[in-house]
């Protein structure tokens, strides 16, 4: 049996990726991934104004805090955890008084970035259709 190098390994692990596999981490990351909260962070980091074309740039714990209408403390504190733990942000302190934290896409996130920036537009552009199926939806089934 011939033995295969980490990097062969690694090659070989990813084409087995299947998320349609309870088992599979993949699946565990789209959960992730698909947390509104996550996808408004993402956003946010990504655009950073409500301007959605908008460079991608650092932003300060307080700021991420007031752009996420509706966020508490500690879902915010935890989505961050978990963005830095993935490796799609960084967070720096920097020690002044008070202590600035401030956070930031890396490469990997930005890359996640394009495709949920499609689908907050996406939303957002079709809310309307949305509604009017709701109650067209809904009238039928009182």
């Amino acid at each position: 049996m011939a033995t295969m190098t980490a990097a062969q390994k690694r090659a070989q692990s990813k084409a087995e990726y299947d998320a349609f596999l309870a088992a599979c981490p993949s699946r565990k990351l789209l959960d992730r991934i698909s947390d509104k909260w996550v996808t408004l962070i993402l956003c946010a980091l990504g655009s950073g104004d409500a301007d959605s074309a908008g460079e991608p740039r650092s932003m300060r714990y307080s700021e991420l805090a007031r752009r996420l209408a509706g966020v508490s403390q500690k879902m915010l504190t935890q989505t961050l955890r978990s963005l830095e733990r993935d490796g799609l942000l960084t967070r720096t302190v920097t020690p002044t008084v008070p202590v600035t934290v401030s956070y930031e896409l890396t490469e990997l996130g930005l890359s996640l970035h394009r495709m949920i920036r499609g689908v907050k537009g996406w939303a957002e552009m079709h809310m309307d259709d949305v509604l009017d199926n709701r109650a067209a939806y809904d009238a039928r089934t009182a």
